[in-house]
């Protein structure tokens, strides 16, 4: 299934998304042909992937170097049609970890995320919006990890009810609880 095909199949669980999903199908459909890459300096694709341990009480987050702060993994399509492919590709390259899995293979969240003019690798990034779909991902905590230096300081296991302690961006905390209320619930229902 396309990305497209993936979010249209979505169903919002309350009325950001909404919003977001309907916003976020019309820039599909109006910029197609480079929605998917940074070409798109106004607005791209992102997928993330928010990586619970088993008991879904603990989040494998990394400190990122731009923003300084603890934040998800997940990153840009570069081209990649396949979301969960991304989300899965960058939590393995920014957490060092070689096993992750989807809780399940479908979207968990939708969020038009806004992004602050930044400098990265010496160029200045103007500020633009991710269109994000986001995947409740599982690891073992007792996974080795790797911090990747050219984006992050830090990786670990963070509570989820410390995240307010670890994040900077109260926007972010909001989606992070999100996922987890949905992951859990859909945990409940796989058992």
């Amino acid at each position: 299934m396309n990305f497209k095909e993936a979010i249209s199949k979505y169903q919002p669980i309350n009325k950001q998304e909404i919003s977001d999903k309907k916003i976020i199908l019309e820039y599909i459909s109006l910029f197609y042909d480079n929605i998917l890459t940074r070409d798109n300096q106004i607005v791209h694709m992102t997928s993330s992937g928010l990586i619970l341990n088993k008991s879904l009480d603990k989040i494998l987050m990394i400190h990122h170097n731009i923003y300084n702060t603890w934040t998800w993994t997940g990153g840009h399509a570069d081209g990649d049609s396949n979301m969960l492919k991304v989300a899965i590709k960058e939590a393995k390259e920014e957490t060092g970890i070689s096993k992750v899995t989807p809780l399940i293979n479908d979207i968990v969240s939708i969020d038009i995320i806004p992004v602050y003019g930044h400098v990265k690798r010496g160029n200045y990034v103007s500020s633009h919006l991710h269109m994000n779909v986001s995947y409740a991902l599982l690891a073992d905590e007792s996974e080795e990890l790797v911090v990747n230096e050219e984006e992050t300081s830090n990786v670990g296991w963070i509570k989820v009810n410390s995240l307010d302690k670890y994040s900077s961006e109260p926007y972010l905390i909001e989606i992070y609880n999100k996922i987890v209320r949905r992951a859990r619930e859909l945990n409940s229902i796989k058992k």
